[in-house]
């Protein structure tokens, strides 16, 4: 009888509250909403400022930088390789579980363009051993790009042989619970239309596309045409240079991510060489967050 009193008393806590929610005033229910662009996160891949980096520091520093994630660039000094035996794959796991930083996943180089099959399959069977590794390591998926058009081969031919491959990848990733992220990438073959035809052979939610702040991305009708060609095929992540630096439309961009409640990681892949990389990244935080809090504020305009 007592835990009946109590349930009632719940259902009638709780009916109460729906019923007072929805007499408050308008601009006060929008408050106890979740606001637009509240999923994003900063993170970071290892490609210039953290490659001399191994675990621990590029957890400390991620840390110190309130930077919450990380993409692992291959061959750099964090060591996770193929070769990592199971005990030192499930010690990588831990130590990103121990701290506040997430691992992302691994970022390879791994392409599917050659016309020579032989070539394909091998890639296509390495991007499978980076995904155990990625699963194993607690990631939860891995970076591959489109490389090139190669010579004396139709471009749509090339389109279809990547789409392909990127299919049968993605349902791979799918069934051991990763994702294939497709980062726009190479020449010609970054651009977003070249990028959209290659989605368009993927029929599954294992691949989806990485946004990589190109020059190109401008190209043709512009940012916000190109960026809606493929967003509704993004993947959980995008990488960008330092924001505040060159002449690339990053506050449009984060302004289009906010519109479309993006809810991935934004992966800092920067390309200077700062003597403090720490501050540097305290630094692309600070103008990231300024970014973010601009595109909610124009939001309600």
């Amino acid at each position: 009888m007592k835990q009946a009193n109590q349930n009632r008393r719940t259902f009638i806590r709780n009916l109460s509250l729906i019923a007072g929610a929805s007499a408050l005033p308008g601009s006060l229910l929008a408050a106890c909403n979740p606001v637009q662009g509240a999923q994003m996160k900063l993170g970071l891949v290892t490609y210039l400022w953290a490659k001399d980096w191994d675990i621990p520091t590029i957890i400390r520093n991620c840390t110190e930088a309130q930077i919450g994630g990380v993409e692992l660039r291959v061959e750099h000094a964090h060591g996770v390789t193929l070769d990592l035996t199971a005990a030192q794959r499930a010690e990588v796991k831990k130590q990103f579980a121990d701290s506040p930083v997430e691992i992302i996943g691994m970022g390879t180089n791994q392409d599917y363009h050659s016309p020579d099959p032989a070539k394909l399959k091998e890639s296509v069977e390495t991007t499978k051993q980076w995904l155990q590794l990625s699963k194993d390591i607690g990631g939860s998926g891995v970076k591959v790009k489109p490389n090139a058009f190669p010579e004396g081969v139709p471009h749509e031919k090339t389109i279809e042989q990547i789409g392909k491959a990127l299919n049968e990848l993605g349902q791979y990733a799918l069934d051991l619970g990763q994702v294939i992220r497709l980062e726009v990438h190479g020449r010609e073959t970054q651009l977003l239309p070249n990028i959209k035809a290659m989605m368009d052979y993927v029929d599954n939610k294992g691949t989806g596309v990485c946004w990589n702040c190109n020059p190109e991305d401008l190209a043709g009708q512009g940012l916000e045409y190109n960026f809606n060609l493929v967003k509704d095929r993004f993947s959980d992540i995008c990488h960008v240079r330092e924001m505040n630096e060159g002449d690339y439309p990053y506050q449009e961009l984060m302004n289009l991510f906010v519109k479309m409640d993006y809810p991935g990681w934004i992966l800092l892949e920067c390309r200077t060489d700062p003597a403090d990389k720490v501050a540097a990244l305290k630094e692309q935080r600070r103008v990231w967050l300024d970014m973010i809090a601009k595109a909610k504020e124009g939001l309600k305009d």
